[in-house]
């Protein structure tokens, strides 16, 4: 018999509010649907076709992925439009083209020159390929460093006039904006995003270099951007779940965090103020973004939390070490019962799961296991 409700759920594991949830997605999709700009969810936190097919609904499909096996899954899941949204390499062609010849829309993305050449050479031999060219607007990641744009013209011209390749635009993503804590911050930084972006189309442009696509996105700038004129379409992700960082820096609420992991309480310690919870490192990840300007999150605070400040403030492979700023009151968390904790970075907390149990806060509480969703892992 299936999990009636989440006591009977073995921990640690992911629990997904299915309330909450559709919120998110119907917050971001009105919102850009009222920019004018098209939605193509950067499907990497989610990695479910279940929750990707919500987050698409009354768009046109579009997605990003961020592997080649999150592209397999969603193309078997009837997804046509995606985006692999990483600087892509030579022996990686074959398994892109292997999804093109099936109908799949699968567009890839470069910023190196002799890997447009590469791209061009192949598509000679009979394969196809879409292609943007991925534009640094300041997070220092991959992508040619705006404003200068170094070999963009030369980059494209090669894409544009090879037979059989696409020149389908560019992209970026505004990494950055992570590190801001105002609405004023990351809208200034959303706004270095689309100029970057706009500004390398409209060079293109000026170069008779056609520029279909003109792509940007983060949670945080999809939020707070105060002008999306020239973009064609933005590529959040994080926003279908949010998490404590998401919550910190101004883009959600504390009502709007989707995911927590459920895990079991096995060992008091009142000596040291702490409680021991069976999701370590392995369960919740040791990201710490969310300590960037919340220090006293730890690696996950404690929904619901019977003490002040409580968290987890440190990890093993295992075990998760669980303090407050006040005595814990071990009365109200005998060994064996369960609390859940809020990741401070969704996306690597629940890369450690295959499976997301649902329940519904709007139905009864949250309590009752409603369904489950898979999810792919890998790459």
């Amino acid at each position: 018999m299936p999990p009636q409700t989440i006591d009977d759920l073995p921990t640690p594991v992911l629990i997904l509010d299915r309330a909450v949830l559709r919120r998110n997605l119907r917050r971001m999709s009105d919102r850009l649907r009222g920019a004018g700009v098209a939605l193509r969810p950067h499907l990497k936190t989610a990695k479910s076709i279940a929750i990707g097919r919500m987050a698409v609904e009354g768009h046109d499909g579009r997605i990003t992925v961020s592997t080649l096996a999150e592209a397999r899954y969603f193309a078997q899941g009837g997804f046509k439009d995606i985006l692999y949204g990483v600087g892509i390499v030579p022996s990686k062609f074959a398994a892109v083209t292997a999804l093109r010849r099936q109908g799949i829309d699968l567009r890839i993305v470069t910023d190196n020159l002799p890997v447009a050449r590469a791209i061009a050479d192949a598509a000679r031999n009979g394969d196809t390929f879409s292609v943007l060219i991925e534009i640094d607007s300041g997070g220092g990641r991959a992508g040619l460093p705006w404003p200068d744009l170094p070999g963009l013209i030369d980059i494209a011209r090669v894409l544009h006039q090879a037979p059989g390749v696409e020149f389908a635009g560019v992209m970026t993503h505004a990494g950055h904006s992570y590190h801001e804590s105002t609405p004023e911050g990351i809208a200034a930084v959303a706004e270095q995003e689309r100029q970057a972006v706009v500004g390398a189309a409209a060079a293109l442009r000026a170069a008779g270099i056609p520029c279909p696509i003109v792509s940007a996105g983060s949670t945080p700038t999809a939020v707070h951007s105060r002008d999306f004129g020239g973009l064609t379409e933005m590529r959040p992700g994080v926003y279908v779940f949010n998490d404590l960082d998401q919550e910190f820096i101004g883009s959600c609420g504390p009502n709007d965090l989707a995911l927590s992991v459920l895990a079991s309480v096995i060992g008091h310690y009142p000596h040291r103020n702490q409680l021991l919870i069976d999701a370590g490192a392995l369960a919740l990840s040791k990201d710490i973004s969310a300590q960037e300007f919340q220090p006293k999150v730890g690696y996950g605070t404690i929904a619901d939390a019977p003490a002040k400040d409580m968290a987890v403030v440190a990890c093993s492979q295992e075990h998760g070490f669980v303090g407050a700023a006040d005595p814990i009151p071990y009365g109200n968390l005998p060994v064996g019962s369960r609390l859940r904790v809020w990741p401070n970075h969704a996306c690597i907390t629940a890369a450690a799961y295959d499976r997301y149990y649902v329940v519904d806060s709007d139905l009864d509480g949250g309590k009752a296991v409603v369904d489950t969703y898979d999810r792919i892992n890998g790459w």
